[in-house]
């Protein structure tokens, strides 16, 4: 048994991730990762045939060569499948292949391994270590060249795409992939220590610790819905039905979609910053929960006391967010949601509100939102007045540039004005469709 001890404890471990994973996800209405599903699948016959080879190789004596071949071969390509898996997964989430030809480059390493080492199988020698025996050969060779091939494609992809990843996530995953290159080398030097079948269980768990935990996923679900269910009951008090926070969240996403495609900010744009900005619009308004009912729910012009009074839900808004959140251990969002709430007023010519900030005295974000928030506000029904047509809603986008805006958002804008378009289309259908219930 000495031969298999370390499979039987990975099999251990892992075998507990696989069941925290398939009984937290066994929901038709979980969306999970079909990748993940398969590496759940290969991961652990990876380890079996780790122990079975460990065994086979100490008893040739009983086992038959042909089958101590075949064997190893299984095994072989099963560690190579688990660093192939383990870097489609990492595709898949960091890159957009569309196609089958893009889908089939990803494999192309891996075919061309799983071949040579089929191929060079009938090489393989076995070695009499003072400890173990153990195999070698050109399938070894080529099967750890594999690995250690797709590893390095892992780094490459991970520092090409390093701003698609939440910053958390991007150093875990860096640490669990510096563990598997050191028992990946270890093995490659000292092939009688036999640690193979570590590799696996780290693979694994690198990805469901920082990528697939469902108790992560719904905590997170959780904390959305908390977010906008409370920024529904401020957005309620107007009069509105709650669709103000669902449209100007959904313009800051096309505004930042747009973004994305220019060059010029596509530093700015990682996935931490996009995450904080979209996850931030719904509390913009936040500030109106402490605005009086008889000055938010007025139907005629505001008088300049009452709205001096509403002008005080932006700092209020701010105030209220940094309250919430003074204890959250990621400054950066809180930071972010603070700024969108207290500046998403102010104007590019320095007349907004509260502080008057002008340019790009105004945060980046905060600037987004001023639109998505403007362009919201005229095409909506309120209270006070009827919507205004969508030609005239971007007419005054447009003449604001400069203005009231950051002229280069507002061109950026009005080039997603098609998808503004049918979005809005969208959610005037959808709205139809709740009135009619």
């Amino acid at each position: 048994m000495f031969e298999f001890k370390l499979q039987m404890g990975c099999l251990i471990i892992i075998s507990y991730f696989i069941i925290s994973y398939v009984k937290s996800t066994y929901n038709p209405n979980y969306n999970c990762n079909k990748i993940f599903d398969i590496l759940i699948v290969v991961a652990p016959w990876a380890i079996v045939f780790d122990g079975v080879t460990a065994w086979s190789v100490n008893h040739m004596d009983i086992v038959p060569g042909w089958l101590n071949l075949l064997l190893h071969g299984v095994f072989f390509l099963l560690m190579d499948a688990v660093l192939i898996i383990t870097y489609a997964y990492m595709v898949s989430i960091t890159v957009k292949l569309e196609g089958k030809s893009m889908r089939f480059s990803v494999f192309i390493p891996g075919i061309i391994s799983v071949v040579l080492i089929l191929a060079f199988l009938k090489d393989l020698y076995y070695v009499e270590g003072k400890t173990t025996n153990y195999s070698m050969g050109t399938s070894v060779i080529i099967c750890y060249t594999s690995m250690f091939v797709y590893f390095l494609m892992i780094m490459v992809l991970l520092a090409l795409k390093h701003r698609t990843l939440e910053r958390h996530q991007m150093r875990s995953f860096i640490s669990f992939m510096a563990l598997d290159l050191c028992i990946l080398v270890a093995q490659i030097i000292a092939p009688e220590i036999l640690i193979s079948s570590l590799l696996p269980v780290v693979s694994l768990i690198s990805i469901y610790v920082n990528f697939e935990n469902p108790a992560l996923r719904k905590l997170k679900e959780y904390n959305d819905d908390m977010v906008i269910g409370f920024a529904r009951l401020v957005d309620k008090r107007d009069g509105s039905t709650g669709g103000h926070i669902i449209r100007t969240k959904e313009y800051v996403r096309i505004i930042i979609n747009e973004l994305m495609k220019r060059p010029e900010y596509s530093k700015m744009m990682t996935r931490d910053y996009i995450a904080d900005i979209i996850n931030s619009a719904p509390m913009h308004d936040i500030g109106k929960i402490a605005t009086p009912d008889s000055i938010l729910l007025k139907e005629s012009s505001l008088l300049p006391e009452e709205y001096d009074a509403m002008k005080n839900h932006a700092e209020v808004g701010g105030d209220i967010i940094k309250e919430i959140f003074k204890d959250m251990d990621d400054p950066e969002y809180q930071k972010i949601a603070y700024e969108v709430a207290r500046y998403h007023h102010e104007k590019w010519n320095g007349k907004g509100y509260p502080e008057g900030l002008s340019g790009t005295d105004i945060p980046f974000h905060a600037r987004i939102m001023a639109i998505a928030d403007v362009f919201d506000a005229l095409s909506a029904r309120r209270c006070y007045k009827e919507p205004i047509p969508l030609d005239k809603c971007f007419k005054i986008i447009e003449e604001g540039a400069g203005v009231d805006f950051d002229p280069e958002l507002v061109e950026i804008f009005m080039d997603a004005r098609e998808e503004v378009e049918n979005y809005y289309d969208s959610s005037l259908n959808s709205t139809s469709g709740i009135n009619s219930l």
